[in-house]
């Protein structure tokens, strides 16, 4: 399932002029892309709030519709009514559509639950997809997405800590449950900075690596944080400092930027240019959601390059590379490259720009999704249609 050798056709025919192979796939006049990392998702959910969009239209904003019940709350409600199976179809199906939009590696979140068994029914949802499905899941518990009802900041916090965590561990351990990461949704009337910090600094005491959401909706010095504490990513960063920009510079830590929410939410866009001229290592990530349902990489890269002023080599890469790394993953996925897993794409066109510039258009440009050397999706429209 791994890479073993690229480069030029006559040095690689040359090479393995001995080789017998079970398949081969005359990629000629098309492009090989590494597979598409997606960088953030919340894709385990029940309930649809697709009319909290025409709410958004007409102006209501985030926290407003939040504050009439809607949002985050709508979601969890729905979500704890739902069976674990009822659950997994959905996702099942959303991970397939990602898929074939190109995406062979995705972070995956938890957050609708707010309460231990909502949260752990959720995270064997996602364990059960890593098990059975081909796309690469890389897990995010995100209990302190919200503040439960009934609960304050900092009741919810102690509950984390306490009850949440030791249980994780356990079944960590025990071997039921692999979570990767921990992320915690830092922002006024949410979690505030000192509560974000003890549940980020317990989850990385039990071995999780810190990929937290922060600075979106008000600056709340959530890229200092995160920069001391060591995490590995931070997502959103609409509204982060000139001073928090230099520090995730420094601390090696990746910006995951979210085209998809700033464009949903009509919010400011994130410093794109600012971050990349700091020397930030720059991610991007679907932000797929019941507020942001975009299963597309390839549309959220036209996003970042047309709203935050990415070229498009540098949102192939956030896309790839970096959004590997985002997750730890860098050494073996996002990019191709001999001993990596073997994750690619097939472009039926012979620039791979197409991908990026036709806004939508991967459902006949995408020719076939490899994973681990396998292919797990074969489009047929691209044997008969050009892509142009």
């Amino acid at each position: 399932g791994c890479i073993k050798a690229v480069g030029p056709a006559d040095v690689i025919r040359n090479q393995f002029s001995e080789a017998t192979f079970e398949r081969i796939i005359d990629c000629s006049g098309k492009c090989v892309l590494p597979g598409l990392v997606d960088a953030h998702t919340h894709p385990v959910w029940a309930g649809d709030r697709v009319h909290e969009f025409a709410m958004k239209l007409a102006g209501a904003s985030y926290m407003e519709i939040h504050q009439a019940g809607g949002g985050i709350h709508f979601t969890v409600e729905h979500t704890r009514k739902a069976t674990e199976d009822e659950l997994f179809t959905t996702f099942q199906h959303r991970l397939e559509r990602m898929l074939r939009a190109g995406t062979t590696l995705v972070e995956c979140k938890s957050g609708y639950g707010l309460n231990l068994e909502t949260e752990l029914k959720m995270l064997r949802v996602i364990e059960r997809a890593k098990k059975s499905m081909d796309i690469g899941i890389s897990s995010t518990y995100c209990g302190a997405h919200a503040v439960p009802k009934g609960k304050t900041a900092t009741e919810a916090t102690d509950d984390i800590i306490n009850n949440h965590l030791p249980k994780l561990k356990e079944l960590k351990l025990s071997g039921e449950i692999h979570v990767n990461n921990i992320d915690v949704f830092c922002e006024k009337g949410v979690f505030d900075l000192e509560s974000t910090r003890r549940i980020l600094q317990a989850g990385k005491d039990i071995g999780l690596q810190i990929n937290f959401h922060g600075d979106e909706l008000h600056p709340m010095k959530s890229a200092e944080l995160g920069a001391e504490l060591g995490a590995r990513a931070i997502s959103h960063l609409e509204e982060v400092s000139d001073e928090g920009i230099v520090a995730m510079a420094r601390a090696k830590c990746a910006a995951v930027l979210l085209p998809t929410t700033a464009y949903m939410l009509r919010l400011k866009q994130p410093q794109a240019r600012k971050m990349l001229e700091e020397g930030v290592i720059v991610a991007l990530g679907s932000d797929f959601n019941p507020n942001a349902y975009c299963f597309s990489m390839p549309m959220v890269m036209h996003l970042a390059c047309v709203n935050m002023k990415m070229s498009m080599n540098e949102a192939l890469a956030a896309a790839t590379i970096n959004a590997a790394y985002a997750l730890g993953k860098s050494d073996t996925h996002g990019s191709l490259e001999v001993g990596k897993q073997g994750d690619l794409l097939i472009i039926n066109s012979s620039r791979w720009e197409h991908l990026i510039y036709q806004f939508g258009g991967h459902e006949a440009l995408i020719n076939y999704v490899i994973v681990k050397g396998k292919v797990v999706y074969q489009n047929e429209r691209c044997e008969t249609m050009s892509s142009y």
